[in-house]
């Protein structure tokens, strides 16, 4: 049977979310449901707040007469559910609201009690199984080995993981890099994961010298490990004095946090070319959109072809060698502290050898307008 959650329930589970102050795993945990609704209300959520903010007078007038309507329909079932509530304990531990489900009364079904108590149906029957702390070291390993030699592929891994005494298979290997959002850097066809109903634009930069800041910038994301979960992290970069423009974290791979981190790099000033992968955070209209208004060009690595955006991928090196895995980070909070401190060295003390021992800050004259990330 289809599993029913009320409205109020799937805000409050939406805007935790979006909060982002949790893991998936950890939100999993605390609501008691499965993991891809939590992404699902999260997307839905967003979609559907402009709507909030438009047509408010029409609604109302169509509300008001609704309202009328529903209220005398309401009336009789809500003097059952009143009768039934009374004789029941006001709780706050969803263990708790539990137990007063009564799958034997004749009025009220199973699925309106787990509406009225806020309580998923699937609780009552599934205790929700979160990444176990094997699978979360296999994907640290592969996270850390990729980063180290990021042209292993999934055979590779494998074998590297099986010296190590850790007997996995091709295929599970390949499902974690697929979540991690990791792929060795070397040529090889059907690569990119992207959208297949979503627009490509061709590759730019091919043979193009990089000569001056705002001439490219780009975008990436990459896998971290937070405490028992994980998260995933973009950032903007002017290609020319690798300067990073703005950054988002997010529990998951719903591209709002790359339109976020986008808008918050255009205030700062706008590329003459704008590159990322084909990956379907990046094909979506919405990102698309915030750049065809600009006239911006858009430049898309070719597939199979990481190299294509390898100042990036340099940043990520960088960012988890000198950072993520010195730090252990436990709470999204304690990432993004950590993230924020890092990106302001990155950006203003760290030497780079390509800047002759320079620092992105000196080679991006519009450093000093970038809003605090």
């Amino acid at each position: 049977m289809k599993k029913s959650y009320s409205g109020k329930f799937k805000t409050k589970v939406a805007l935790a979310m979006i909060r982002e102050q949790e893991t998936v795993a950890e939100l999993a945990r605390k609501f008691e449901i499965h993991r891809s609704l939590l992404t699902r209300w999260k997307k839905e959520a967003l979609e559907g707040l402009p709507e909030v903010f438009t047509n408010h007078k029409q609604r109302k007038k169509n509300d008001e007469k609704d309202l009328v309507n529903q209220l005398y329909q309401q009336i009789g079932q809500l003097k059952v559910e009143n009768d039934w509530l009374k004789k029941k304990v006001d709780t706050i531990k969803i263990p708790e609201r539990r137990q007063l489900i009564d799958k034997n009364h004749q009025k009220l079904s199973i699925n309106r009690q787990c509406e009225l108590l806020e309580v998923s149906k699937g609780a009552l029957y599934y205790t929700p199984k979160p990444i176990d702390p094997y699978t979360l070291c296999l994907m640290d390993l592969i996270d850390r080995q990729h980063t180290k030699t990021p042209f292993y592929g999934n055979r590779r891994l494998v074998a590297y993981l099986n010296t190590l005494g850790y007997n996995v298979n091709r295929k599970r290997v390949r499902r974690l890099m697929q979540l991690m959002r990791i792929e060795a850097i070397y040529p090889k066809p059907q690569l990119s994961r992207r959208d297949k109903t979503h627009k490509i634009y061709p590759y730019l930069l091919r043979e193009v010298r990089i000569e001056r800041p705002d001439q490219v910038w780009s975008t990436d994301i990459t896998y971290i490990k937070i405490g028992n979960g994980f998260v995933y992290l973009t950032a903007v970069m002017d290609w020319y004095s690798r300067y990073v423009l703005s950054w988002r974290l997010s529990n998951t791979l719903e591209n709002s946090f790359c339109v976020e981190a986008l808008e918050e790099s255009l205030v700062i000033s706008q590329p003459e070319i704008f590159n990322t992968d084909q990956g379907s955070q990046y094909t979506a209209i919405n990102f698309l959109t915030v750049l065809e208004k600009r006239n911006i060009l858009i430049s898309m690595d070719s597939k199979g072809r990481a190299l294509d955006n390898v100042f990036v991928e340099r940043l990520w090196r960088a960012v988890k060698y000198e950072d993520v895995y010195l730090k252990d980070y436990q709470t999204m909070n304690d990432a993004y502290r950590s993230l924020k401190a890092y990106m302001n060295f990155y950006n203003n003390e760290r030497l780079h050898q390509s800047l002759k021992y320079g620092v992105p800050r000196a080679s991006y004259p519009k450093a000093c307008a970038t809003v605090s990330l």
